[in-house]
């Protein structure tokens, strides 16, 4: 299984948007102790925290999920994400086949 997940930092007020093929602990884990290098924009701050995941049944669907959250390039889009659930499923069905 593959998930999309959502960061958020306290600390920046930002958020980042990723993929990954399988344990997400250690994919938040290593953002946190800047595991991908000095210069990537999750080592910017070690307070990284899940906001949103989601379950994908492939990796080629993650990344396409990934890339339509991107595209919107919206905080109010990721936090309308997290409160309404008709809107994950949504999205989720939009990147399932495309």
């Amino acid at each position: 299984m593959a998930h999309t997940y959502i960061l958020h930092s306290k600390t920046l007020n930002k958020f980042y948007i990723g993929c990954c093929h399988a344990d997400l602990g250690l994919r938040i884990e290593n953002h946190n102790t800047a595991k991908y290098g000095a210069k990537t924009f999750t080592s910017r701050a070690n307070d990284w925290q899940l906001f949103l995941r989601f379950d994908c049944d492939d990796y080629a669907h993650a990344v396409r999920l990934e890339r339509k959250i991107k595209a919107m390039k919206s905080r109010r889009y990721l936090e309308n994400l997290k409160k309404y659930a008709e809107l994950r499923e949504k999205v989720l069905h939009e990147t399932k086949n495309s």
